[in-house]
């Protein structure tokens, strides 16, 4: 079967199954967390909820240390220059230390406040905050990270990534389960064992992409080299923070709806994470590849190597809406013994299930636009795809009943939207 695949789908599949692993595991740090701690209680889940809804907004706000940093590594490796392409990655982690530094010790201090501006009150709250706080520890050492896969991702190398994501997350589970329920830590050890996990996968980017950087040619932090990666990150933290807007915004519209709807939204949007991140599978192969043709001036490869990765995209996407419908009504029994919470959470499954082709293009085409270095038009657009969502949030606090339905119905336009409107950008961008 595998000799019968277009020469370009070997091409991006070969990146991509070992990219399909290490993004179906970043999202099991909070998967495990939601897991675990849903068996703690309804109000500690409430408040993991919040407090993964603020941390996301951290890790996606950085995601330009990874999606900046392949890009330009791949144009270079494309365009035959490797010691430029080692430059890249040289500056993207000082630039992920100086982000780092002093991001944890602010998010401490206001992790009060900004739980509370999330809808937090009460005994949600504080767990909230204790979560947060713990994990703030190891924000600088999730950056080190984010700009080590990227140095890999631009020279194709995606195995990497995956050994030490599935090592770290393993450790993660043996270590929380020994905080939270051996030691009795409730949610502060699964906070803690997060942090420890990060630590170390951290130390063994680090150590494993001194190899790739031997070629720098420049090795304190240069202005020349860190302004690039800047003006991508402008770009791309306004694309994030106006996503983020849209999911950040429904966790704290949920919070004002009532717990159950909050614990619910949480089990929801820790799959959405999982299945979203595994349909970005596609999307990121797609990133370097597209940057690597482009480098090597061949504008007729890159598109079509942006038509295959979005029919392969296709393809997972009805697989996965199928699987997700098949397992909504026992899926949440898996993170709560709540029978109101599994209800409503069964609901928003279907909801999310029916959004997975819509989610596929979208992300396909992220990918491929990254890829293209098209960060300004993917920052704008994305202001006016959260613009084009605010109706759905507020009819869903306005109108009784409508709850966790509202919320994943607003979603699911959003995805839509994404689609189309990249469908057409993408056509434009490389049919030049």
């Amino acid at each position: 079967m595998t000799g019968r695949l277009d020469p370009t789908d070997r091409r991006i599949l070969r990146l991509a199954f070992p990219a399909l692993g290490a993004l179906a595991i970043e999202p099991l740090y909070v998967l495990v967390d939601t897991a675990i701690i849903g068996r703690v209680g309804t109000d500690e889940l409430a408040g993991l909820a919040l407090a993964a809804a603020i941390l996301a907004l951290v890790f996606a706000g950085s995601n330009f240390l990874t999606y900046g940093t392949t890009e330009r590594v791949a144009r270079r490796i494309g365009g035959g220059d490797p010691a430029g392409a080692a430059n890249v990655g040289v500056q993207a982690l000082w630039l992920a230390v100086f982000v780092g530094l002093p991001t944890a010790p602010l998010l401490a201090a206001a992790a009060p406040t900004v739980v509370g501006a999330f809808g937090g009150t009460g005994a949600v709250a504080d767990h909230a905050v204790e979560y947060l706080q713990i994990r703030t520890i190891g924000i600088p050492f999730m950056l080190v990270t984010l700009a080590a896969q990227g140095v890999l991702r631009g020279v194709s190398d995606y195995r990497t990534p995956l050994v030490v994501l599935l090592c770290s997350n393993v450790g993660n589970v043996v270590v929380e389960l020994v905080l939270v329920f051996g030691l009795g830590l409730g949610i502060a050890g699964a906070a803690w064992s997060t942090v420890a996990a990060q630590v170390a996968a951290a130390a063994a980017f680090v150590h494993l992409i001194r190899r790739r950087l031997a070629r720098a040619t420049v090795r304190r932090p240069d202005r020349a080299g860190l302004t690039p990666l800047l003006t991508a990150g402008q770009h791309l933290l306004l694309r994030v923070g106006a996503m983020l807007g849209v999911l950040s915004g429904s966790t704290a519209v949920a919070a004002r709806v009532d717990a159950p709807t909050l614990a619910a939204h949480q089990v929801v949007m820790s799959m959405f994470m999982f299945v979203a991140l595994t349909l970005d599978a596609l999307a990121v192969p797609a990133q370097t590849l597209v940057a690597e043709d482009l480098g090597r001036g061949g504008r007729p490869a890159a598109l079509l190597v942006a038509r295959r990765a979005v029919r392969l995209s296709i393809v997972t996407g009805l697989g996965l809406g199928g699987a997700l419908a098949v397992a909504a009504p026992w899926l949440p029994a898996l993170f709560t013994p709540d029978a109101e919470v599994r209800s409503r959470a069964t609901s928003a499954l279907l909801i999310l299930a029916a959004s997975m082709v819509p989610a596929a293009v979208a992300f396909a085409h992220d990918g491929i636009l990254i890829g293209a270095g098209d960060y300004r038009f993917l920052g704008l657009a994305a202001v006016g795809y959260l613009v084009a969502t605010v109706p759905f949030g507020v009819l869903t606090l306005r109108v009784d009943g409508l709850g966790i339905a509202g919320l994943w119905l607003g979603l699911a336009w959003w995805m839509l939207l994404r689609a189309v409107v990249n469908h057409h950008r993408t056509r434009a961008r490389l049919a030049d």
